[in-house]
């Protein structure tokens, strides 16, 4: 069996502080509460007895940061390996936009259709198939290795994509929603040659 673990990085704005929609082009650090959120993860692994022997994130600092304090946080020392399919999405013109100015270009309908159903606003530059496909040929080669325990640290964009590897994603958003809170985590197995999703946006700080 082959435990798949992925999390969402930690807060990349304060409290108080308006968000916007930061993604690949945009590399913000974690704030304090993101340091504490990506803390809680390793603490999280340590109390579930979760041993990740290869940890994977983007190539953005905000994950790197994220897997490199949950890790030391377990007393784990393995090494952080990026990887560009990691990577947050592209908003194109939406990059770096408050919410409300996303929703004034895009309108409340197509986000509540990403937030829901995964479906890509017009203008922003992603490809949700090869998301898809990257996630597949991903899960493919951690268990063809037979991996034991394997952790990704990446975005709420990226991660949303990740239970299409059971073959039911209807079947799953009808159960779950999509959205990932920072600092959660989620957590997928495979076992008789099926990925199943064990548990979804857990929230080691809650």
């Amino acid at each position: 069996m082959t435990t798949l673990i992925i999390a969402r990085h930690g807060n990349t704005f304060e409290k108080g502080e308006i968000p916007r929609r930061v993604g690949a082009k945009t590399d913000l650090p974690l704030v304090e509460s993101g340091r504490a959120q990506a803390k809680a993860i390793g603490a999280w692994l340590k109390r579930a007895s979760l041993y990740p022997t290869a940890v994977y994130c983007s190539e953005l600092q905000r994950t790197r940061e994220t897997a490199t304090l949950a890790l030391k946080e377990a007393g784990y020392k393995e090494p952080v390996f990026p990887l560009k399919i990691f990577n947050e999405i592209d908003y194109g013109p939406d990059e770096n936009k408050t919410e409300e100015d996303v929703i004034a270009r895009v309108g409340k309908q197509a986000i509540k259709d990403w937030d829901e159903r995964a479906i890509v606003p017009k203008g922003w530059n992603f490809n949700a198939d090869q998301c898809i496909q990257d996630w597949t040929n991903f899960a493919g080669h951690i268990v063809d290795d037979k991996q034991d325990c394997v952790m990704v640290v990446t975005s709420n964009g990226i991660a949303r994509f990740a239970p299409h590897l059971t073959g039911d994603f209807d079947g799953f958003i009808a159960q779950h929603p999509l959205k990932i809170s920072t600092g959660a985590v989620c957590v997928l197995s495979h076992d008789n040659g099926q990925w199943h999703v064990m548990g979804w946006n857990i929230k080691p700080m809650a």
